[in-house]
């Protein structure tokens, strides 16, 4: 008998690029989205079809998935439960295979968003009519989002899912919009929703309230005890709009490390945690948003002790006073910083300062005519971050320069 799995959709290059005042390019976009396949993430929620800044990105990060670039992992759009979205996004992106579809579904919504331009019947038929429109235009896989579903009657929710589900839906999105439910709510509603529709679970939930990943893991945990499988979103850091989302590291060790989890329940097992501290450190700098010190796993503090009680008590035995070793979550390496001279790369680089830091990372041209193409790339990278490009960035530039170039262009209505 297969058992239920709880699969983790990141969204930090949807919902984490939205929050106000903070932003990715195209670039650190696309490296988030390889270290998410590197962690054995199941699905990036890779971006907006639809937006027209995005169509260059898009297409050619789904270009480096079939290159093998990315090896598993899925790439998905986020888009709005209308045909004509649907139709506009297979047109901009030809080769997208993934979608999420959203519509609001609360009462508050209907009436204070929409204005009661429509009604509940409006909202499914145009919800039905989306679907049907991503499978007849090539979708292999569709999510459903219930958007405030925390504040949509319980009945309207099932009403809501099941015709998702008889149009084909793989997934109903439960999202907490709003951050409103707390973990026993949260527990009682999608188990419900779990049992009388007998679809899998995603559960979307926002840190209004501090409660995130504990609504996450309750609402996994009872998608599991209905007997289908979760998927719980989350962002690196748990950035995202307003509060922020489920942080990405939290959810995956709640699931490993607590007591009501742990052995009872399964993680995907393509999860590699020993990645976190990378990711996380990548996302903080190209955020520009400081990991704070207590942090779960990859903070300062996080494994951090100076009172004499527990210091004493993690020398002896470190399980004393940490629930998990630093080096499940890629910590404990030593980071070398250079402090003498210090030659980078960016946009005004010559060959020299970029042969000399292209050594470093032992990257190999193979004459001066291909390092001067890959140079001319990296200063255009630093010009797209604004800040020195990462050792990372610079080897997936070197091996993937076609696809680098088209991910850096932004074209105003060029399509």
């Amino acid at each position: 008998m297969v058992e239920n799995t709880i699969y983790i959709i990141d969204v930090t290059n949807r919902d984490g690029v939205q929050t106000s005042r903070l932003g990715l390019a195209k670039l650190e976009k696309t490296v988030l989205n390889l270290y998410l396949d590197e962690m054995g993430v199941f699905q990036s929620e890779f971006g907006f079809p639809v937006t027209r800044h995005e169509t260059n990105y898009l297409n050619a990060n789904l270009e480096l998935a079939e290159l093998g670039a990315m090896k598993r992992i899925r790439l998905g759009g986020w888009l709005r439960a209308i045909k004509a979205d649907v139709e506009e996004a297979f047109r901009l992106v030809p080769k997208l295979k993934h979608v999420n579809l959203s519509i609001s579904t609360s009462e508050q919504m209907l009436n204070g968003k929409f204005l009661g331009k429509y009604s509940w019947d409006d909202i499914i038929n145009m919800m039905c009519e989306a679907v049907d429109a991503a499978w007849e235009r090539g979708a292999e896989s569709i999510g459903v989002n219930a958007e405030d579903a925390s504040r949509t009657e319980l009945e309207r929710l099932v009403e809501f899912a099941k015709a998702a589900k008889q149009h084909g839906a793989d997934r109903i999105r439960y999202c907490d919009t709003l951050g409103y439910d707390d973990p026993f709510t949260m527990y009682e509603r999608v188990k419900t929703l779990a049992k009388l529709v007998k679809i899998p679970i995603e559960l979307h939930c926002h840190n209004d309230l501090g409660m995130a990943v504990a609504c996450s893991v309750a609402g996994a945990k009872a998608a599991i005890d209905a007997g289908v499988d979760a998927y719980i979103t989350t962002t690196v850091n748990g950035l995202g709009e307003r509060a922020g989302n489920a942080d990405l590291v939290s959810t995956i060790l709640a699931i490993q490390k607590a007591s009501g989890f742990e052995n009872k329940y399964h993680l995907d097992k393509h999860i590699i945690l020993i990645h976190a501290w990378k990711i996380c450190n990548y996302a903080s700098r190209s955020f520009r948003v400081p990991i704070p010190v207590n942090q779960p796993a990859v903070g300062d503090n996080a494994f951090a002790h100076e009172s004499g009680i527990h210091a004493d008590g993690t020398l002896k035995d470190s399980r004393n006073y940490e629930l998990y070793h630093f080096s499940e979550v890629g910590r404990g390496h030593i980071e070398q910083i250079e402090t003498g001279r210090l030659i980078t790369t960016g946009e005004y680089s010559g060959i020299k300062g970029f042969r000399n830091v292209a050594g470093k990372y032992e990257l190999e041209f193979k004459d001066d005519e291909e390092a001067r193409e890959i140079l001319e790339l990296v200063r255009y990278a630093n010009v797209h971050t604004q800040l020195p490009v990462t050792e990372d960035e610079m080897k997936f530039i070197a091996e993937y320069p076609k696809q680098a170039m088209r991910i850096m262009s932004v074209e105003p209505w060029a399509v």
